[in-house]
């Protein structure tokens, strides 16, 4: 099986370095926040980074927990209830991002006149979530 790449995304120049925590391996990144910023963004600040990593942590938590159940071999309505409720999660969670990425990095691309290309980037992944 082949993969294909899309030309039109950015080649990515973050280099990720394995860190073992309580959690088992996770993937680090060892680049200044500046670094990491999408290159046509500037890093625009966000003051709800631990919330979000909480709400990321009890997703996690739920998702460990649908494993359980299957290996318990529950009652399928019931995995498939704590299904809805991971998809739900993760929708919410991405609206937050959504939310932070119009009202920053978009709105700071329009003042430094690249809105076009901000603004078709945002519509391009708001039509992922409508699928």
């Amino acid at each position: 099986m082949t993969s294909r790449v899309d030309a039109a995304a950015p080649p990515r120049k973050t280099p990720r370095t394995a860190v073992k925590g309580a959690g088992g391996a996770r993937a680090a990144n060892a680049l200044t926040p500046a670094a990491r910023a999408h290159p046509a963004h500037p890093l625009v600040a966000r003051s709800d980074g631990a919330a979000l990593g909480k709400r990321l942590n009890r997703i996690e938590g739920q998702v460990r927990g649908i494993g359980r159940m299957i290996e318990q071999d529950r009652y399928c309505i019931d995995i498939l209830t704590q299904v809805s409720a991971v998809q739900a999660a993760l929708d919410a969670l991405a609206l937050q991002l959504l939310e932070h990425h119009l009202s920053g990095c978009v709105v700071h691309a329009m003042k430094s006149g690249d809105g076009k290309r901000a603004l078709a980037e945002a519509l391009d992944v708001i039509r992922k979530f409508a699928r």
